[in-house]
């Protein structure tokens, strides 16, 4: 059925899922088990100041409330994130469409042996029946016909059995289903953080102000002369190609119940985003994306610990140090960047009045925050160790642009794999991105 030439069905869910209701859902769970959280929390805190070590059932429960409280992250990150209503839209009408497919398939579908066979199966089941009313009754006897009937239908429900192909298997197939199990493939969603600009051209051209003079006095009278040090530069950004091929048979293509091309069209897809997001977190800038934890020019703090992103007493001087080290203009629009194993260390911490830096907002329908401000799940982000980056700071949008050279483009070649019975797919795009404003963001670094 063609969707497109019809009307599209109106719903009252179309406005997507409510974000409200999922907000209402977790809030109690959410602050009970952060007060709850804390609780335990400076228990094991108590204790390792006292006894060197904290309690094994201390940390049990600690680690247990901690799962809790990430079940949340996902109501979490749609604050954050601010979905889009139309994803659950266009999911609703997708999984519309295929029920509709389903239905037309099996209305298409023949019947097996025609009319005939029609015809005689109700000769036979009414055969049958007679048969077994007058059998239950008594008294009377029964036809050649009736009894060769009865015999026929009990010969058959002792031979067939479904764990026998041949004896009844074949008649009882399982059913298929047409959905294919994928596990998560996990994205950064940086592009949502950066400024994105599309083009037309190879590259593009920022100019950008690389110094500046500064005033000074001067008498009423007395000589003025050129105050020099303002200066202009240019970036270029790039954006090189990033591609995929695969061959496919051509009879697989052709015999699959899947739409294979649609497929592997929504397997690039998700493939290059996941390239794109790690690139612009730590790619090289050869001929890539440049990280924003690569480039040199962006400044970083230590955390005061050689391995963590706690100081050397347990709190969060590193990580309240590195935000104040943003001038304050790019704060306005600052986000955090962390995974998820570090945003667990993370809330764990206090600052130096002994309060907790991670708090919940979800129960006034905002972000949860770390020292006030929202954070984004990066998965490409690295986790504590030595020498490692785990935490970024700063208004990202300011700070990095991504460039949109030529959206995911796709050749079909039918025959340069012709004689080995295959269809060739390559994929490609073209995407570029760089730091364009250094100081807007920072890094903070696991090291004394």
């Amino acid at each position: 059925m063609n969707m497109g030439n019809q009307r599209r069905i109106e719903r009252k869910d179309d406005s997507g899922p409510n974000v409200a209701a999922e907000v209402k859902k977790v809030v109690d769970p959410l602050m009970t088990g952060f007060e709850e959280f804390k609780k335990t929390n400076d228990q094991r805190l108590a204790e390792i100041e006292k006894k060197g070590v904290a309690d094994p059932l201390t940390l049990e429960k600690l680690n247990r409330i901690e799962a809790d409280l990430a079940r949340t992250e996902e109501v979490n990150q749609k604050l954050v994130a601010i979905e889009r209503e139309a994803k659950a839209a266009i999911e609703r009408e997708q999984e519309l469409r295929e029920t509709i497919d389903r239905l037309e398939l099996k209305l298409k579908r023949p019947l097996v042996g025609g009319e005939d066979l029609k015809l005689q199966r109700k000769v036979t089941h009414a055969t049958w029946a007679r048969a077994a009313v007058l059998s239950s009754m008594g008294g009377t006897p029964l036809s050649d016909e009736h009894r060769k009937v009865l015999a026929d239908v009990e010969t058959e429900c002792k031979s067939l059995s479904i764990q026998n192909d041949t004896t009844g298997g074949y008649l009882a197939p399982p059913e298929y289903v047409k959905e294919i199990i994928k596990g998560i493939t996990e994205m950064s969603p940086v592009r949502s953080l950066v400024r994105v600009r599309s083009t037309g051209a190879k590259s593009i051209m920022l100019p950008k102000r690389t110094g500046q003079f500064a005033a000074r006095r001067v008498g009423e009278q007395e000589t003025r002369t050129e105050t020099t040090g303002l200066t202009w530069g240019m970036i270029e950004i790039v954006a090189p190609e990033m591609c995929a091929l695969i061959d496919i048979s051509r009879q697989n293509l052709e015999d699959s119940a899947f739409d294979l091309e649609a497929e592997l069209r929504l397997e690039a897809d998700e493939q290059f985003a996941v390239k794109e997001g790690a690139e612009v977190v730590s790619g090289t800038g050869v001929n890539q994306c440049e990280g924003f934890l690569t480039n040199t020019d962006v400044g970083s703090t230590v955390s005061g610990s050689a391995a963590t992103v706690a100081d050397a007493n347990g709190q969060a001087d590193g990580i309240l140090t590195l935000k104040h080290a943003i001038k304050t203009p790019y704060t306005r629009n600052a986000t955090w960047a962390l995974n998820r194993t570090t945003l667990g260390s993370v809330r764990k911490l206090k600052d130096g009045n002994k309060q907790y830096i991670w708090m919940p907002g979800i129960a006034l329908g905002k972000p949860n925050t770390i020292d006030g401000d929202p954070y984004v799940e990066v998965p490409d982000m690295p986790s504590e160790g030595a020498n490692t980056y785990p935490i970024a700071y700063g208004d990202f949008a300011r700070a990095y642009t991504l460039v949109d050279r030529l959206a995911m483009s796709l050749q079909r070649d039918n025959l340069t794999q012709a004689t080995s019975g295959n269809v060739r797919f390559l994929f490609w795009k073209r995407v570029g991105g760089a730091v364009t404003l250094p100081e807007a963001i920072r890094k903070l670094k696991c090291s004394t």
